[in-house]
C-alpha cells in the first residue's frame, strides 16, 4: 500500500538516515539529537510503502523579499528517495502533492536547490538567480581609499548585522528573510569566522563582512554595504590583510561591478547558475506583487500560463496594475477566456519562464526574442514597463 503524509516525530530518525544516505555525509550521535530538535514533522512529507518510508521532502516555511516586499515562500529540500524505490514517480508525486499543500498554506511561491536543473524544470520550478565567485591576488586588491567610517569587529552580532542585512537584502528579489535562528544556526555556520561592521561618520553600520582566514587565504563569507562608502571602508579592511593572505576569494551578486573598479581586472571570476523557483499560486502571488505603477489609461494585462502541475495556474488570468502598483488578479474561463485568448493582448507562456520575469532574472523582451513566451510586440512592450527591473541574489543556502 502506498500513502503520501507529513512524518510522525518517531520517524525523523529514518529521515535523516535517508538524507546522510542520498547526499553522502554523516552525523555524530549528538549532531543527530541537535537536528531532530530543530525539524518539524509536520514539514516533512514522506511516501510510504507498506509502512515504510521509501521517499520524502522537506517544505521550510520562509520568506522571501520580492519587489521589496516580504513574501511567504515553500523552501522545498532534501528530497531523496532510497535506490530500490527509484524511477517509480515518487518524487513527482510528492512535488505535486508539496505544490497543493504550498498553496493552502498560504506559500505563494516555492525555492529549491535542484541537483539537476533540467529535472525540476519539468515541474515548473525555473533558476531565478546567479552568483559570481571572484579569486583576487593579493597584489590585484583595490587601493585603500580613505573613507570617514571605522570598522569595529562584531562578534557575531546578529541582530547588529540583521540591520544591515535587512536593507540591503530587500534591494534585490529572491533574498531570504532571516531571523536568530536562521543566523545563529545557517549563516554563521555556513559562512564561519570572523565579523566586521562598517560605521559611517555618524556612527550608523552601513555595511558588513564575515570572513576567515587560513592557510594564506582570505575567504569571505558574506559581505553586504549600503552605500559607496560602506564599500570602499570594507575593501580598505579586506586589503589590510594583504600581509596574511596571498588570496582573497568572495562570493557576489551576478549584477556585481567590483572587476571594472580594480586597478587590475583579470582577477578570476565565475558565474554560478544557482537556485531555482517557481510560482505556486499565481492569483495570490500577483496580487501581493509590487508591480510598476500603472496609468489610469492603461487597460488590463492578460497572461496565459501553461502549468499541468499545478492546475489552478493552467489557465487565462486578467490583471489590473492601478497607480501605487497593485495588481488585482481575476481567472477567467468560459466565454471570457475563449474571447479574450484569441487577442493579441495575450502573453501566453510557462510557469517557468513566467517565474523568470517576475524575479527579476530575465526580462520579457529576452523571454520572447528565444521563443519562450508569445505576445504582440505591444504586449511584450506593456509587460516591460510594468514588471520592475531589479535583480535577483541568494546569499544563502539549505
Amino acid at each position: 500500500m502506498e500513502n503520501i503524509r507529513t512524518l510522525r516525530r518517531e520517524e525523523l530518525d529514518e529521515s535523516i538516515t535517508l538524507s546522510c544516505f542520498a547526499f553522502q555525509y554523516e552525523v555524530s550521535p549528538e549532531e543527530r539529537e541537535e537536528r531532530k530538535k530543530r525539524m518539524n514533522p509536520d514539514r516533512i512529507w514522506g511516501y510510504f510503502v507498506d509502512d515504510k518510508m521509501a521517499a520524502k521532502m522537506h517544505i521550510h516555511d520562509m520568506r522571501m523579499y520580492v519587489q521589496g516586499k516580504p513574501l511567504r515562500m515553500g523552501g522545498v529540500a532534501s528530497v531523496a528517495t532510497w535506490p530500490e524505490h527509484r524511477r517509480g514517480g515518487m518524487v513527482a508525486k510528492l512535488l505535486e502533492r508539496g505544490l497543493r499543500e504550498m498553496k493552502e498554506d498560504g506559500q505563494t511561491l516555492s525555492c529549491l536547490h535542484p541537483f539537476s536543473i533540467p529535472f525540476y524544470r519539468k515541474y515548473g520550478w525555473e533558476l531565478y538567480t546567479d552568483y559570481k565567485t571572484y579569486e583576487l591576488k593579493a597584489e590585484q586588491l583595490p587601493q585603500p581609499v580613505h573613507t570617514q567610517g571605522r570598522i569595529q569587529r562584531a562578534d557575531r552580532d546578529w541582530a547588529l548585522l540583521d540591520n544591515v542585512y535587512r536593507q540591503y537584502a530587500g534591494g534585490y528579489n529572491g533574498t531570504l528573510v532571516r531571523d536568530e535562528a536562521w543566523w545563529q544556526h545557517t549563516v554563521f555556520k555556513q559562512k564561519g569566522g570572523q565579523a566586521a561592521v562598517y560605521y559611517d561618520d555618524a556612527g550608523e553600520p552601513r555595511g558588513y563582512i564575515l570572513y576567515k582566514v587560513k592557510n594564506s587565504v582570505l575567504d569571505i563569507g558574506e559581505m553586504a554595504f549600503l552605500d559607496e562608502s560602506a564599500r570602499k571602508g570594507l575593501w580598505r579592511f579586506i586589503s589590510n590583510h594583504d600581509s596574511m593572505c596571498d588570496t582573497v576569494r568572495l562570493q557576489a551578486p551576478a549584477d556585481d561591478g567590483l572587476p571594472f573598479l580594480l586597478p587590475d581586472p583579470r582577477i578570476v571570476q565565475q558565474t554560478v547558475p544557482y537556485f531555482m523557483a517557481r510560482i505556486v499560486d499565481f492569483q495570490a502571488f500577483a496580487s501581493q506583487y509590487g508591480f510598476a505603477a500603472s496609468g489610469s489609461e492603461e487597460g488590463p494585462l492578460f497572461v496565459r500560463i501553461e502549468d499541468r502541475h499545478a492546475p489552478w495556474n493552467d489557465r487565462l488570468f486578467r490583471l489590473i496594475v492601478d497607480e501605487s502598483g497593485q495588481a488585482s488578479v481575476e481567472s477567467l474561463d468560459g466565454q471570457a477566456q475563449a474571447r479574450e485568448e484569441q487577442s493579441a493582448s495575450v502573453l501566453t507562456c510557462g510557469i517557468g519562464a513566467l517565474t523568470a520575469i517576475m524575479m527579476g532574472y530575465k526580462r520579457p523582451a529576452f523571454l520572447h526574442q528565444t521563443g519562450l513566451l508569445t505576445g504582440s510586440a505591444e504586449t511584450i512592450e506593456r509587460w516591460e514597463r510594468t514588471v520592475p527591473r531589479r535583480s535577483s541574489y541568494f546569499p544563502d543556502y539549505y
